[in-house]
C-alpha cells in the first residue's frame, strides 16, 4: 500500500510534520536527552549515552526485526549546497544498499507553510520499504539524536518509521525526545507500561487519560 494511503487509512487527517504528537489523539512523547550536561563533545557522556539508548530501546520495544516499515526522510530544497542526487545519499549509510532501488521521491509543498509567505520551497520527501533486520536503525538513531549536537554521524534530515504491520509512527525529532503515535491506543500499552518513567512530564496528563 503506497505511504499517502496507508497514512489516510490509519491516521485520517494527520499532517506528517512535527510536532506529531500534537496532530494526533493516540500517541506518547517520551524524553530522551535528560540532566543536560556541558561535557557532551564525545559520544560518550552522561548524556548523550543516555539519549541513544532510549531511542534504541524505544524502537526495538515497537519494531520487531521482521515488520514492515517505510522511513521517511524529508529533504527542503532550501538546501541548496546539495543536489537531489546527493541527497539519496542519506539512505545508503543505513541501509542494505540492494534495497535502494526502491527508494521513491515525491515533491510536496512545503510542510511549513507558515514560514513560506510566498511559496518558493518545496519539501522532498523520500521513501523506502524495508525490514528492521535489512537496515542499521542504531547507526541511523544516532545520526538523528546527534543533529544539534555537533557529534558525527549527523542526519539533519527529519526521519520518520511508519510500521506498515502495526500502524505506528516513530519520530525522534532531536535529542530531546520522540513522538510514537499509533492508530489503537492498545498498541501502545506496553511501551506505555514499561518505559512509563520516560514520559515527558509536560505531557504526562494528556498521555495518561489516553491509557486509564
Amino acid at each position: 500500500m503506497p505511504l499517502k494511503d496507508l497514512l489516510h487509512e490509519n491516521f485520517p487527517n494527520l499532517e506528517l510534520r512535527p510536532p506529531l504528537f500534537y496532530g494526533w489523539d493516540i500517541g506518547i512523547r517520551f524524553e530522551l536527552g535528560v540532566e543536560w550536561f556541558t561535557d557532551i563533545d564525545d559520544h560518550n557522556s552522561r548524556y548523550v549515552r543516555d539519549c541513544y539508548n532510549r531511542a534504541i530501546t524505544l524502537f526495538e520495544a515497537l519494531h520487531s526485526p521482521t515488520d514492515d516499515l517505510y522511513i521517511v526522510i524529508d529533504v527542503n530544497d532550501y538546501d541548496k549546497g546539495k543536489s537531489l542526487k546527493q541527497q539519496l545519499k542519506n539512505f545508503s549509510p543505513y541501509v542494505k544498499k540492494s534495497l535502494l532501488y526502491r527508494l521513491k521521491h515525491q515533491e510536496l509543498p512545503y510542510i511549513f507553510p507558515e514560514e513560506d509567505e510566498e511559496g518558493t520551497y518545496k519539501t522532498h520527501r523520500f521513501t523506502l520499504t524495508c525490514k528492521p533486520s535489512d537496515m542499521n536503525y542504531v547507526r541511523l538513531l544516532i545520526a538523528i539524536c546527534n543533529q544539534d549536537l555537533g557529534l558525527r554521524p549527523r542526519m539533519l534530515h527529519r526521519t520518520y518509521f511508519v510500521n506498515i504491520n502495526r500502524k505506528t509512527i516513530f519520530h525522534v525529532y532531536d535529542d530531546r525526545g520522540c513522538d510514537v503515535l499509533a492508530a489503537s491506543p492498545s498498541t501502545l500499552k506496553d511501551v506505555y507500561t514499561r518505559y512509563n518513567d520516560w514520559i515527558l512530564d509536560y505531557d504526562r496528563t494528556k498521555i495518561e487519560k489516553l491509557f486509564k
